[in-house]
Protein backbone atom coordinates (compact mmCIF):
# COMPACT_ATOMS: atom_id res chain seq x y z
CA UNK A 1 0.00 0.00 0.00
CA UNK A 2 1.69 3.46 -0.68
CA UNK A 3 2.30 6.09 1.55
CA UNK A 4 2.19 9.86 1.25
CA UNK A 5 4.94 11.94 1.38
CA UNK A 6 2.97 14.05 4.33
CA UNK A 7 2.05 10.46 6.48
CA UNK A 8 5.42 9.96 6.51
CA UNK A 9 7.13 13.25 7.39
CA UNK A 10 4.66 13.25 10.32
CA UNK A 11 5.88 9.66 11.76
CA UNK A 12 9.02 10.90 11.79
CA UNK A 13 7.91 14.49 13.20
CA UNK A 14 6.31 12.25 16.48
CA UNK A 15 9.57 10.23 16.66
CA UNK A 16 11.24 13.28 17.28
CA UNK A 17 8.75 14.20 19.87
CA UNK A 18 8.12 17.53 17.80
CA UNK A 19 4.63 18.61 16.03
CA UNK A 20 2.72 17.57 13.51
CA UNK A 21 2.42 19.59 9.85
CA UNK A 22 -0.16 20.03 7.44
CA UNK A 23 1.84 20.17 4.65
CA UNK A 24 6.09 18.96 4.27
CA UNK A 25 7.10 22.70 3.46
CA UNK A 26 5.05 24.29 6.39
CA UNK A 27 8.14 25.36 7.99
CA UNK A 28 12.03 25.21 7.80
CA UNK A 29 12.27 22.10 10.02
CA UNK A 30 9.45 20.32 8.52
CA UNK A 31 11.55 21.03 5.07
CA UNK A 32 14.47 19.50 6.13
CA UNK A 33 12.56 16.35 7.30
CA UNK A 34 11.36 15.88 4.07
CA UNK A 35 15.15 16.19 2.51
CA UNK A 36 16.23 13.62 5.23
CA UNK A 37 13.24 11.65 3.79
CA UNK A 38 14.41 11.77 0.30
CA UNK A 39 17.81 10.71 1.64
CA UNK A 40 16.89 8.00 3.68
CA UNK A 41 13.98 6.49 0.90
CA UNK A 42 16.39 6.83 -1.65
CA UNK A 43 18.86 4.40 0.61
CA UNK A 44 16.24 1.81 1.43
CA UNK A 45 14.73 2.11 -2.48
CA UNK A 46 18.64 1.25 -4.05
CA UNK A 47 19.19 -1.29 -1.14
CA UNK A 48 17.04 -3.59 -2.63
CA UNK A 49 15.06 -4.72 -6.00
CA UNK A 50 11.38 -4.24 -4.85
CA UNK A 51 9.14 -6.12 -6.16
CA UNK A 52 6.49 -3.33 -5.85
CA UNK A 53 8.73 -1.20 -8.30
CA UNK A 54 8.15 -3.86 -10.83
CA UNK A 55 6.96 -3.22 -14.13
CA UNK A 56 6.37 -3.86 -17.35
CA UNK A 57 7.05 -1.46 -20.39
CA UNK A 58 5.91 -2.16 -24.15
CA UNK A 59 7.41 -0.24 -26.74
CA UNK A 60 6.07 -0.57 -30.39
CA UNK A 61 8.19 0.03 -32.79
CA UNK A 62 8.60 2.09 -35.72
CA UNK A 63 10.23 1.08 -39.26
CA UNK A 64 13.50 2.24 -39.68
CA UNK A 65 13.74 3.57 -36.42
CA UNK A 66 16.43 2.21 -34.38
CA UNK A 67 16.04 4.23 -30.87
CA UNK A 68 13.58 4.49 -28.31
CA UNK A 69 12.74 5.39 -24.78
CA UNK A 70 11.34 3.47 -21.72
CA UNK A 71 8.32 6.13 -20.69
CA UNK A 72 8.32 7.00 -17.04
CA UNK A 73 11.37 4.32 -16.42
CA UNK A 74 13.28 6.63 -15.43
CA UNK A 75 17.24 6.75 -15.69
CA UNK A 76 17.56 4.18 -12.70
CA UNK A 77 16.25 1.19 -14.13
CA UNK A 78 16.79 -2.69 -13.97
CA UNK A 79 16.35 -5.11 -16.89
CA UNK A 80 15.14 -8.41 -16.43
CA UNK A 81 13.97 -9.43 -19.47
CA UNK A 82 13.00 -8.21 -22.52
CA UNK A 83 10.82 -10.29 -25.01
CA UNK A 84 10.05 -9.55 -29.09
CA UNK A 85 5.85 -10.00 -27.87
CA UNK A 86 5.28 -10.08 -31.58
CA UNK A 87 7.40 -12.81 -33.34
CA UNK A 88 7.15 -14.63 -29.23
CA UNK A 89 10.98 -14.81 -28.39
CA UNK A 90 13.84 -13.39 -25.63
CA UNK A 91 15.58 -10.48 -27.00
CA UNK A 92 18.92 -10.67 -25.76
CA UNK A 93 21.32 -7.65 -24.36
CA UNK A 94 24.23 -6.79 -26.50
CA UNK A 95 26.82 -4.20 -25.48
CA UNK A 96 27.01 -1.03 -27.29
CA UNK A 97 30.48 -1.67 -28.80
CA UNK A 98 28.80 -4.72 -30.47
CA UNK A 99 25.95 -2.28 -31.95
CA UNK A 100 28.58 -0.40 -32.99
CA UNK A 101 30.13 -2.99 -35.09
CA UNK A 102 26.73 -4.85 -36.08
CA UNK A 103 25.60 -1.20 -37.51
CA UNK A 104 28.29 0.88 -38.40
CA UNK A 105 31.17 -1.87 -39.59
CA UNK A 106 29.47 -5.22 -40.78
CA UNK A 107 26.49 -3.01 -42.50
CA UNK A 108 22.80 -2.40 -41.24
CA UNK A 109 20.59 -5.28 -41.29
CA UNK A 110 16.70 -4.53 -41.27
CA UNK A 111 14.34 -7.28 -39.78
CA UNK A 112 12.72 -8.57 -36.69
CA UNK A 113 14.50 -6.68 -33.42
CA UNK A 114 16.10 -9.95 -31.16
CA UNK A 115 18.96 -7.63 -29.65
CA UNK A 116 18.91 -4.31 -27.43
CA UNK A 117 21.63 -2.21 -25.54
CA UNK A 118 21.36 1.11 -24.05
CA UNK A 119 21.78 4.48 -25.00
CA UNK A 120 21.68 7.26 -22.88
CA UNK A 121 18.65 9.16 -20.91
CA UNK A 122 16.15 11.39 -23.56
CA UNK A 123 15.02 15.41 -22.29
CA UNK A 124 12.75 13.54 -19.72
CA UNK A 125 15.19 11.84 -17.76
CA UNK A 126 13.91 8.23 -19.31
CA UNK A 127 16.35 5.39 -20.07
CA UNK A 128 16.64 5.17 -24.08
CA UNK A 129 17.65 1.68 -25.78
CA UNK A 130 18.66 0.65 -29.16
CA UNK A 131 17.23 -2.39 -30.71
CA UNK A 132 18.90 -4.15 -33.79
CA UNK A 133 18.68 -5.20 -36.47
CA UNK A 134 16.75 -2.34 -37.62
CA UNK A 135 13.15 -2.79 -37.31
CA UNK A 136 11.45 -3.44 -40.84
CA UNK A 137 7.91 -2.45 -39.24
CA UNK A 138 5.65 -2.45 -36.13
CA UNK A 139 6.55 -5.14 -33.35
CA UNK A 140 5.78 -5.01 -29.86
CA UNK A 141 8.64 -5.23 -27.31
CA UNK A 142 8.41 -6.13 -23.91
CA UNK A 143 10.24 -4.60 -21.08
CA UNK A 144 10.19 -6.22 -18.11
CA UNK A 145 12.17 -4.18 -15.33
CA UNK A 146 12.46 -2.21 -12.12
CA UNK A 147 11.84 1.31 -12.19
CA UNK A 148 12.73 3.05 -9.38
CA UNK A 149 10.45 6.19 -7.96
CA UNK A 150 11.35 9.84 -8.31
CA UNK A 151 11.97 11.97 -5.24
CA UNK A 152 9.11 13.00 -3.27
CA UNK A 153 8.47 16.69 -3.62
CA UNK A 154 4.66 17.45 -2.94
CA UNK A 155 2.67 16.50 0.48
CA UNK A 156 0.60 14.07 -1.65
CA UNK A 157 2.89 12.67 -3.32
CA UNK A 158 3.36 8.72 -2.31
CA UNK A 159 5.99 5.69 -2.44
CA UNK A 160 5.06 2.43 -2.47
CA UNK A 161 8.54 1.46 -0.86
CA UNK A 162 8.03 -0.28 3.33
CA UNK A 163 7.22 2.78 4.82
CA UNK A 164 8.73 1.56 8.51
CA UNK A 165 12.21 1.26 6.59
CA UNK A 166 12.18 4.65 5.35
CA UNK A 167 10.37 6.26 8.89
CA UNK A 168 13.61 4.95 10.58
CA UNK A 169 16.43 5.35 8.85
CA UNK A 170 15.09 9.12 8.75
CA UNK A 171 14.91 9.65 12.25
CA UNK A 172 18.70 8.03 12.41
CA UNK A 173 19.69 10.75 10.03
CA UNK A 174 18.16 13.70 11.94
CA UNK A 175 19.46 12.07 15.39
CA UNK A 176 22.72 11.95 14.04
CA UNK A 177 22.20 15.67 12.80
CA UNK A 178 21.20 17.00 15.66
CA UNK A 179 22.72 14.85 18.90
CA UNK A 180 20.94 12.63 21.05
CA UNK A 181 16.95 12.52 21.33
CA UNK A 182 15.40 11.63 24.32
CA UNK A 183 18.44 9.46 25.70
CA UNK A 184 18.81 7.59 22.33
CA UNK A 185 21.87 7.80 20.54
CA UNK A 186 22.31 7.76 16.94
CA UNK A 187 24.02 4.69 16.03
CA UNK A 188 20.77 3.36 18.49
CA UNK A 189 18.50 4.47 15.80
CA UNK A 190 20.94 3.29 12.73
CA UNK A 191 20.77 -0.15 14.36
CA UNK A 192 16.44 -0.15 14.62
CA UNK A 193 17.13 1.33 11.23
CA UNK A 194 18.96 -1.48 10.11
CA UNK A 195 16.45 -3.82 11.50
CA UNK A 196 13.34 -2.53 9.83
CA UNK A 197 15.13 -2.48 6.45
CA UNK A 198 16.60 -6.44 6.90
CA UNK A 199 13.31 -7.59 7.98
CA UNK A 200 11.49 -5.88 5.00
CA UNK A 201 13.84 -7.30 2.46
CA UNK A 202 13.46 -10.73 3.88
CA UNK A 203 9.58 -10.63 3.37
CA UNK A 204 9.95 -9.26 0.17
CA UNK A 205 12.37 -11.61 -1.11
CA UNK A 206 9.98 -14.42 -0.40
CA UNK A 207 7.83 -12.93 -3.48
CA UNK A 208 10.46 -14.03 -5.52
CA UNK A 209 12.55 -16.54 -4.07
CA UNK A 210 14.67 -18.07 -7.26
CA UNK A 211 16.49 -14.80 -7.01
CA UNK A 212 18.21 -15.65 -4.16
CA UNK A 213 18.74 -19.01 -4.74
CA UNK A 214 22.91 -19.48 -6.31
CA UNK A 215 23.37 -22.51 -8.54
CA UNK A 216 26.59 -24.10 -9.91
CA UNK A 217 26.79 -23.27 -13.53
Amino acid sequence: MSTTYLNIVNSVLRRLREEEVSDVTQNTYSKMVGDFVNDAKRSVEDSHDWSALRTTIVVPTVADTTEYSLTNAGERVKIYSVINDTSNFFMRYESPNWFNNAYYISGEVTGTPDSYTFSGVDSSDDTKVRVYPKPDGVYSLRFDLIAREAELSSSSDTTVLPKNAIVHAAVALLARERGETGGTTAQDYFLIADKHLSDAIALDAYKNPEEFIYTVP
